[in-house]
């Protein structure tokens, strides 16, 4: 850590030197368009404006029956897919006993949730939910949870239904036991949270449809890649706001803490969790959140639920198919969305109640 720091005061010695620190951003933006105007001026002198990047690495010819010889280029792209291919067959391989344990694994909690779910007669899973609502936003909410609710009974979409909502519940524990000592972690420790800051962003940037790749690639086409997916697209805001919450407990209740003679497991447990359980639970609502996006977008790997309805109204061009399917899926967004809020709102009225 101690190096680090040093590297950091080294270069913004560097800097001072050579008088980057008393030029204005105007400057330096002129500086480098100067400069890339020199570069591109070289460029066009040696090479011309067909410039293009130097990506073969090696030619082969091979023989032809006619006896001709066709020449093979091998590319840097083609080189790396190449050694990636390789390396994801060997831990595909190696690795098939810990895959098809956790493929089993996760299978066996899907099942078992949907068969509960779908066990308990839709009429007290209404009821249910619509008095949870009408405790969370009085009649307003209770309405529109009991038409959400029968609105997607009577489209036949309850199964489905039930599928996504298994799908997105074994997803977002996972995603839960994972961010939450991961957050702790970079909460407490700098190194921790300075290796895991790229990597969420990364996580954070790249396109929904690149996380089925690994899931694909590791569990198949089914349930698990879809759970596997959302997990790794839906864990980033808890991980983040679970450090952002403990550190964002004040200096003042942590010293009374210690003063007192708490130890560290007691001081998080008794002290920063609770006094930021606010900001983790909006991280959990925005997991839950993706997860439930990611989970209809898992459906292209064959994982179901009512991302399935919406996928084969694009294939067969049935917008009207589509449309019943994606209000759906609007509709109980809005239902979870409201309902994992008021645990938030609840928790923050208390801590309020109490300061």
């Amino acid at each position: 850590m101690a190096s680090l720091e040093d590297a950091r005061l080294e270069a913004s010695k560097f800097a001072s030197r050579i008088g980057f620190d008393s030029l204005s951003p105007l400057h330096l933006w002129l500086g480098g368009l100067a400069a890339m105007a020199g570069v591109a001026l070289v460029c066009f002198a040696l090479w011309g404006a067909d410039m293009e990047f130097p990506t073969k690495v090696s030619s082969s010819e091979i023989q032809t029956t006619g006896g001709n010889t066709i020449t093979l280029d091998k590319t840097v792209r083609e080189v790396t897919g190449d050694t990636i291919d390789d390396s994801v067959s060997w831990i595909t391989r190696e690795g098939a006993w810990l895959f098809n344990g956790l493929s089993d694994a996760v299978t066996y909690a899907l099942v078992w949730i949907e068969n509960v779910l779908k066990w308990i007669p839709w009429p007290a899973v209404v009821v249910g939910l619509a008095l949870l609502s009408f405790a969370v936003g009085r009649w307003s909410m209770f309405g529109f949870t009991t038409v959400a609710l029968l609105f997607i009974g009577f489209m036949g979409l309850w199964d489905n239904t039930i599928d996504t909502i298994a799908l997105m519940v074994v997803a977002v524990a996972i995603a839960i036991a994972v961010g939450l000592p991961l957050g702790v972690l970079g909460a407490r420790n700098r190194l921790a949270d300075n290796l895991m800051r790229p990597i969420l962003d990364a996580m954070q940037t790249m396109p929904s449809f690149v996380y089925l790749l690994p899931g694909i690639l590791f569990f198949g086409l089914g349930k698990p890649a879809g759970i596997f997916a959302t997990l790794i697209y839906a864990v980033p805001p808890v991980i983040r706001l679970t450090n952002l919450g403990i550190r964002q407990v004040s200096a003042e209740a942590v010293e009374a803490a210690r003063s007192f003679g708490t130890t560290p497991f007691q001081l998080l447990t008794k002290v920063q969790v609770p006094m930021a359980l606010p900001t983790i639970m909006a991280g959990i609502n925005q997991t839950t959140m993706m997860a439930l996006a990611m989970v209809t977008i898992a459906s292209m790997v064959a994982a179901g639920g009512l991302g399935d309805n919406v996928l084969r109204a694009l294939q067969k061009n049935q917008p009207g198919n589509g449309a019943i399917s994606g209000l759906a899926i609007v509709f109980l967004a809005i239902v979870i969305d409201r309902l994992t809020q008021s645990v938030t709102r609840g928790r923050q009225e208390a801590l309020r109640s109490a300061g």
